[in-house]
């Protein structure tokens, strides 16, 4: 699918004014008639395949789409005239002759003769040129719709769109608007040209998406192909971790590695004062989780009962049990309007906040000792059903999958877009798995120690760019998420790092808590950092992010 170009310069062709067609987004006017048939106009090459001249050091840049692209964004951004001198000096044309033809013809509303020359720009889709006929007819329907001319309304109808025998449906909804024109879309009024040329414009912004890129240039092009670059050297950057930091287009971009939280700002020992002491469990509490309004906490007790509390009195409000058997773990919905346990018979249970069971998922859904999360939607169930599998399911549309390790799993993690999942395993690995569509290993994390206790780690930083782990050799390990490598290992503690917990909202904070009685906060060696206010969903049961 493509089509031909037209390699005389500006001054060579039909001339165009400024005002006209060449800066399409300005939603101007045609001024000028067109002299001749499009039919006597069939556009030519620019070059030839096969000794296309080329710009850049590595020789991938071919000249005329490079000049091409220029001109394009020339216009976009109003240098209405640098674009025209662009076109002239280089002998380059942004678009053919019949391409201009075409342009105008829709903007004037020559309806008969923009169709006649969409056939003969060159297209070799036969699909594509239904379709962009389609948009050009529609819109002179609409149009003798706003001129009241219902006949001939009913004749384009009938004998122009119809045959094309595309867009059933939609053929359907222009029937409809000639009985009840409200039914499809409000009538534009007809009481000024200019409103309707605006339409024209937008007309063909819709055209420009629906031919090839070699026809018409996509709009805004130079802008996307730079932003992509800009995108993929802060990706590829390692140590990018900052709001602050401005990517200019003058050097490529590379942090530098005091982005990174590695200084110790507070060690926490004895220093926490106790707001309440929440005292009812009879039995070790296996896991915490704080409401997603932050007001109330859930409590659990290792194969007991869940309770929740009032944050601000400490009073408990509710308690959920099960006769005869004990809970493992709680968690959130999203909403805070229901509350989720695994229970010791490797099941899982939905409540309402007042106590009452709404919903059972039994079978092999969680084991005794278990994480727990819910993604943002509230949809997915996520917990480890057996040893070396946990259990992805969708409460909805009552589907499981399962994500399956060789290696025992000890504990996992969300991340904040419910597009991956961190596995920590026996073997000392960290896994990281996309969850969004199919189940896919992403990536492998190593170095961090874990014999004896359980380790977990979360996904931290700008976007989530990093991934950090605890570890019993007293160390906090940070690799970048993407590539893998490690980044840091801080030392600090004195006894085995068992949780880390990046702040949701400051890349440049994050949280370790350890066997040597110590909660650690790092942070930037430089403290003038400045904080942004980003907002995370506030759900993170298993590391404490919240």
């Amino acid at each position: 699918m493509g089509g031909v170009e037209d390699d005389e310069p500006a001054s060579k062709r039909m001339k165009l004014s400024s005002e006209e067609l060449i800066h399409l987004s300005n939603g101007s006017t045609v001024k000028e008639s067109i002299v001749g048939s499009s039919r006597d106009l069939m556009a030519r090459p620019l070059q030839s395949d096969g000794g296309e001249e080329v710009v850049g050091s590595k020789g991938v840049i071919k000249k005329v789409e490079f000049v091409r692209i220029i001109a394009k964004a020339l216009y976009s951004l109003g240098y209405i005239r640098s674009g025209a001198h662009l076109e002239e000096e280089s002998g380059i044309a942004l678009h053919s002759s019949i391409i201009n033809v075409f342009m105008r013809q829709v903007l004037e509303g020559d309806w008969d003769e923009s169709v006649a020359t969409l056939h003969n720009i060159g297209l070799t889709d036969e699909m594509t040129i239904k379709s962009a006929s389609f948009l050009i007819l529609e819109q002179k329907f609409f149009e003798f719709l706003d001129e009241e001319k219902v006949m001939d309304a009913l004749k384009t109808l009938r004998t122009e769109i119809s045959p094309l025998c595309i867009n059933h449906s939609r053929v359907r909804e222009l029937s409809l608007s000639i009985v009840s024109p409200s039914h499809c879309f409000p009538v534009r009024s007809p009481k000024q040209d200019t409103s309707r040329a605006r339409s024209r414009t937008k007309l063909l912004e819709e055209l420009q998406k629906l031919l090839p890129p070699t026809v018409m240039i996509p709009e805004r092009r130079l802008e996307h192909l730079v932003e992509q670059a800009l995108g993929l050297q802060r990706d590829a950057c390692m140590f990018h971790n900052s709001f602050d930091e401005e990517i200019s287009l003058f050097a490529d971009h590379q942090c530098a590695r005091d982005q990174i939280p590695s200084y110790a700002l507070q060690v926490d020992a004895n220093g926490i004062s106790l707001k309440h002491k929440l005292s009812g469990h009879q039995k070790p509490v296996s896991s915490v989780s704080w409401s997603p309004d932050d007001h109330q906490l859930l409590t659990c007790g290792v194969e007991e009962v869940v309770r929740r509390w009032d944050a601000s009195s400490g009073e408990c409000l509710s308690v959920y049990e099960k006769a005869g058997l004990g809970m493992v773990s709680c968690g959130w919905s999203p909403d805070g309007k229901w509350i989720f346990s695994g229970v010791n018979d490797k099941s899982i249970s939905m409540w309402e906040l007042d106590g009452r069971e709404l919903e059972c998922w039994k079978g092999q859904r969680t084991l005794k000792i278990s994480d727990l999360e819910i993604t943002s939607d509230g949809k997915q169930i996520i917990s480890i059903c057996r040893e070396t599998a946990i259990l992805l399911l969708d409460r909805e549309a009552k589907v499981e999958r399962f994500i399956e390790e060789d290696q025992t799993i000890t504990s996992f993690s969300l991340s904040r877009d419910n597009r991956f999942l961190l596995v920590n395993l026996l073997n000392q690995e960290i896994h990281l798995w996309s969850i969004e569509d199919d189940l896919k290993l992403v990536s492998k994390y190593r170095g961090h120690k874990r014999t004896r206790f359980i380790i977990r780690s979360c996904f931290g930083g700008l976007e989530q760019a990093f991934v950090a782990s605890g570890s019993e050799d007293s160390l906090v390990y940070i690799w970048h998420r993407g590539t893998g490598e490690l980044v840091e290992a801080l030392p600090g503690h004195s006894g085995a790092v068992n949780c880390v917990s990046w702040n949701p909202t400051n890349p440049h904070m994050l949280a370790s808590a350890s066997d040597d009685r110590t909660i650690r906060i790092w942070g930037l060696n430089n403290l003038s950092a400045k904080q942004k206010d980003i907002h995370g969903n506030g759900i993170h049961y298993s590391n404490g992010g919240t």
